[in-house]
């Protein structure tokens, strides 16, 4: 199994943080952002991130989280907590859409009103979310991990990048935070990464 992307965190890492977590080998492939334009064309839809799985090549971050999820029972016990999953993880993508666009379009100009009004707004979303399901003391779906959960824990890693208080109003999405942040593998492999010093997005703010 390969997963290639660029040198930065961006829409790969959730794929990464799961492959990690639960043990799956994979080839962490990183594109040189100079050699991206040349590499483009071999790639569904142009884009990557991108999954080689049996030699099978598969885009679209989403469509690639899924299927590890079903390849690896990790999208809930019945259809209607599949649904569930799907449903958390389509609301982590808006937020995250939120985000990138500031971060490319507008980030001088709105960092600071997308800290103060936007971002509080959408966690305070998730924090009564998360509450529906064991008290929100364990993970999206209850008593077991899914794939939407790499998606949050991810999300809130990087929000906490721009701005370290952000958690600090909502008790329950700071405590999934730390559990997520202090499973065994995911520490040690965000360890590596904060020393590699991985860029969160391709322009270099964060």
């Amino acid at each position: 199994m390969v997963v290639t992307f660029l040198f930065i965190l961006g829409l790969a890492e959730p794929i990464r943080l799961l492959l990690v977590d639960q043990d799956i080998k994979f080839t962490d492939d990183r594109i040189n952002k100079d050699d991206w334009p040349a590499l483009k064309p071999q790639f569904q839809f142009e884009q990557v991130p991108c999954l080689y799985d049996d030699d099978k090549q598969i885009v679209q971050s989403g469509a690639i989280m899924r299927h590890l999820a079903r390849k690896h029972n990790l999208n809930g016990g019945d259809e209607f907590e599949t649904t569930y999953a799907d449903m958390f993880y389509e609301g982590i993508r808006d937020l995250h859409t939120k985000y990138t666009k500031m971060i490319y379009l507008a980030y001088e100009t709105e960092k600071d009103s997308y800290i103060t009004d936007i971002l509080p707004v959408e966690l305070a979303k998730f924090e009564k979310l998360l509450a529906t399901r064991g008290d929100g003391k364990n993970f999206i779906l209850g008593d077991k991990i899914s794939f939407a959960d790499f998606a949050f824990f991810e999300e809130l890693d990087i929000q906490q990048i721009l701005d370290p208080h952000c958690l600090d109003k909502f008790p329950l999405l700071k405590a999934y935070y730390q559990r997520m942040a202090d499973r065994p593998k995911l520490k040690a492999y965000c360890q590596q990464r904060s020393a590699a010093k991985v860029p969160v997005n391709g322009n270099g703010k964060q």
